[in-house]
């Protein structure tokens, strides 16, 4: 914003009205207290969004042990489902193995066993 200060020119003839003229101190001092509304202002918002910014930090900081969590629990039920996947699998090997026994046991004993197919 400028302001413009009227001085009489000394070429020219006065004129019957005043001039009205606001000193430059004035004008600066006005200037000054606008200037620090403003930075009052930008001060505030900048407080304002660093609050913000600290709030979506702590957020997150959350999400992310919350992850952290989550995968180490994943970890935890592959490790568990692996296991299972072995002793399911131990399992049936032995119950394939006694099913076989007792197959060729019947056949020696000359007993005819139906095929389930």
């Amino acid at each position: 914003m400028f302001t413009t200060i009227s001085l009489p020119s000394a070429h020219k003839k006065p004129h019957n009205r005043e001039v009205s003229t606001v000193p430059e101190s004035e004008v600066l001092k006005r200037r000054n207290e606008e200037l620090e509304k403003e930075l009052k202002k930008s001060i505030e918002r900048e407080e304002k969004m660093r609050q913000e910014l600290n709030k979506i930090w702590e957020r997150l900081r959350v999400a992310e042990e919350a992850e952290e969590r989550l995968c180490s629990q994943l970890g935890e039920f592959e490790a568990e489902a692996v296991d299972q996947a072995r002793a399911y699998r131990t399992r049936v090997l032995n119950l394939m193995e006694q099913l076989s026994w007792a197959q060729k046991l019947l056949e020696s004993a000359s007993i005819s066993v139906p095929n389930f197919q």
